[in-house]
């Protein structure tokens, strides 16, 4: 039975590539790209074709522009039309490596993807033998889904004045911490999904858990100097939940580790977050109270308001966020440093894991 659904899935397969071989070839519409993404996107699950999905890639960052259009008409297409998890997984995992490349093309027009898997059901199976990937599958694209749109809101985020800005970066902690909730659903809970294709997105999940992190890390103790007694609560409530969300990613990490899961093989020790600035932000929250008690003491005493006088000025602190400025040099710089860095005040600190081909170019 295995044997003959193999069978039956390569000859799918065959299908859809000689459709696109007898397709008409114009200067837009890529049939070697086409070509490489159904390969990429095969049904079969006992491997993934990571010398095709290198191809792909390769015509992407050649022209952002053009085959990004290919790469979303012939994913959608295959998509909807093969309703099969191992299509739709191998869609995902070819979807996070493009948009993992940061490119600004890619980043300005992909703002979501190209199809929608927030109820996927497998229609070649039972239920009783599916269910556990209709679950992950759908869990990987309510992150994906999410974080594309997260990084696409990064590109084209604007520079703003110093005050703004400190309301910008919270904001954006706080989206990063949302995502981890979403990436740390994405795990395999039925018994029969010990595969190949599975553990290899998991490698890519457990990367981009360690990097998301970090994220989150390097943002508050970016912020901690800047918080103001304004914002001294919503600071210390992303801390309290930045140190419960690294106490889950740990134990997900030991779910991971003995899933097999190769990249979980050790746990990751994280930059923590300085107590002396979380003592400093706790005592600004307590005085604030004292403060506002002593100022209306002061309120009643006064006899004449004071003059106020508005300031006009165009000399606004303007605060560039290495996160959403995605010119040449960064890409490079990404190119560059594939593993998670965690920035502190002290040294930093590198992951030494090796990225998943699917995620890297």
């Amino acid at each position: 039975m295995k044997l003959w659904k193999r069978a039956a899935a390569a000859i799918k397969d065959r299908k859809s590539l000689l459709a696109v071989g007898f397709s008409r070839r114009t200067s837009h519409h890529n049939l070697d790209l086409e070509a490489a993404i159904i390969k990429a996107t095969s049904h079969d699950s006992s491997s993934v074709d990571y010398s095709n999905a290198h191809r792909v890639y390769k015509w992407i960052r050649s022209s952002p522009h053009l085959n990004l259009k290919t790469l979303i008409h012939t994913l959608s297409s295959r998509v909807s039309h093969t309703r099969s998890w191992i299509v739709s997984l191998k869609s995902l995992m070819l979807l996070h490596g493009v948009i993992s490349c940061k490119l600004p093309s890619v980043l300005g027009e992909l703002r979501r993807l190209p199809f929608d898997l927030s109820d996927f059901s497998d229609g070649h199976s039972c239920l009783s033998k599916t269910w556990g990937f209709n679950i992950f599958v759908r869990a990987y694209y309510a992150f994906l889904h999410s974080y594309a749109s997260f990084l696409s809101d990064q590109f084209h985020r604007r520079p703003v004045n110093r005050r703004s800005s400190v309301n910008q970066e919270t904001e954006r902690i706080q989206k990063l911490q949302s995502l981890l909730e979403l990436i740390l659903q994405i795990r395999p809970i039925a018994d029969n999904m010990k595969r190949t294709l599975i553990l290899e997105a998991m490698d890519c999940i457990v990367i981009e858990s360690i990097n998301i992190y970090g994220r989150i890390c390097s943002g508050v103790i970016r912020m901690l100097p800047s918080s103001g007694k304004a914002d001294a609560a919503a600071t210390l409530k992303i801390i309290n939940k930045a140190t419960s969300q690294g106490e889950d990613l740990a134990v997900y990490f030991e779910f991971c580790k003995g899933f097999g899961v190769p990249n979980a093989r050790d746990t990751p020790q994280f930059v923590s977050i300085p107590k002396a600035e979380v003592e400093t932000i706790k005592n600004m929250i307590e005085n604030v109270g004292e403060e506002e008690v002593v100022e209306e003491e002061k309120a009643m005493v006064v006899l004449e308001k004071p003059r106020l006088e508005t300031i006009i000025t165009e000399k606004w602190e303007i605060f560039e966020d290495d996160e959403c400025c995605f010119h040449e040099k960064v890409i490079k710089e990404y190119q560059k440093h594939t593993l998670p860095l965690i920035v502190s005040y002290q040294e930093p600190v590198y992951i030494e894991y090796m990225m998943p081909d699917l995620i890297t170019f």
